[in-house]
């Protein structure tokens, strides 16, 4: 049966694991509170089921508890920093504090992070910029097996890429646009694979390079030892944009980008492009606020298209869904917590 725990209790159950990993108290908090957050944000990709693949990378070598970021330059508003293979949750969270002090000071901020182990949801960062009245951009690559097949390729050559934006909105909640350039994020068909369920047609194609609705084919090897692979959204729009994101998150960030035979190591790492905008300091902002307003409302004035109950604009799914999960819980299949409890016995703890 489904597992379905309050979100108080799993940041516990998960903080206790990753503390037998080798993380401080603090340190283990903060990964939790990420990963939880990303569940009640409906989100489960990028939740709790991510622990098992986090004990695996630790006791690979390829995550390092504790670990800090690392400034490489800081020349006014352009910062290079490097993540030093720590948590992306606490890694990512200190970048941006440096690049929102810099933004808030200076009115910009161009920042790179390069070798930040899993980031999780980007939008926990655009987040944070929001929050402080600033617009931020991001742009992410990932180098782990690679899970998507380029526009025309038949095979995995690439992550799933995000890209975030974030924007104020006065007197409302913010814009928080969070996307994987591929169909679907990874981590979905990982959730997929566990409920046993199909996925939709044209989101996978086999280990052939067949189209497939079947998850496993991203998830565990094939017969020949082969994986399949995800799809671009937006064909070759959505791989135009996944390129652009492996070359500034990846290339100019100096973090990497892969081009390589794929190998089974556990470990995720990101580099990220981030752009901060403070438009209090652009002199636009009272035509920002105004038009961002009257737009929004612009949309939403519109009829409803049949099957919808409102028209939404990005960050108002997730919030709904933290209102709803923080009241009844977070749901885990019988195979994701199975994969959570084999974790924690990695590490000596009984959840």
């Amino acid at each position: 049966m489904p597992k379905t725990l309050q979100a108080h209790d799993l940041r516990a159950q998960v903080a206790t694991v990753l503390i037998a990993s080798g993380s401080s108290a603090t340190e283990a908090a903060k990964v939790a509170d990420n990963l939880v957050l990303a569940n009640l944000s409906g989100h489960d990709s990028h939740g709790v089921g991510m622990l098992p693949r986090y004990v695996d990378a630790v006791l690979e070598g390829g995550l390092t508890p504790n670990a800090a970021v690392q400034t490489v330059l800081d020349a006014g508003s352009l910062l290079t920093l490097d993540g030093q293979r720590g948590y992306g949750q606490v890694v990512g969270e200190q970048a941006m504090q440096l690049g929102i002090a810099r933004a808030r000071a200076s009115g910009s901020c161009i920042m790179t992070l390069r070798n930040a182990h899993h980031l999780g949801r980007i939008g926990h960062f655009a987040e944070m910029a929001v929050a402080q009245d600033l617009v931020s951009l991001h742009f992410v690559n990932v180098l782990s097996r690679p899970v998507v097949a380029p526009w025309g390729g038949a095979d995995g050559r690439y992550g799933t890429n995000p890209c975030c934006i974030g924007i104020p909105l006065a007197g409302r909640e913010p814009f928080l646009l969070d996307f994987a350039t591929s169909r679907v994020a990874q981590g979905k068909m990982r959730v997929a694979y566990n409920k046993g369920v199909q996925v939709e047609p044209g989101t996978l194609i086999d280990e052939h390079g067949h189209p497939t609705t079947d998850p496993g084919v991203v998830v565990v090897p094939q017969s020949n030892g082969l994986f399949g692979a995800l799809m671009a959204f937006g064909e070759y729009k959505g791989y135009g944009m996944a390129v652009a994101c492996e070359l500034l998150g990846g290339a100019l960030s100096g973090g990497g980008t892969w081009h390589r035979a794929p190998d089974s190591a556990r470990a995720v790492v990101n580099g990220m492009l981030t752009v901060l905008i403070d438009p209090a300091k652009l002199g636009t902002q009272a035509a920002f606020e105004q038009e961002a307003a009257a737009f929004i409302d612009w949309l939403k004035q519109g009829p409803v298209a049949p099957g919808f109950d409102t028209v939404r604009v990005a960050g108002e799914p997730e919030r709904e869904a933290r209102r709803m999960r923080a009241v009844d819980g977070i749901t885990l299949d019988d195979q994701t917590w199975a994969e959570m409890l084999a974790a924690g016995a990695r590490v000596g703890v009984n959840l």
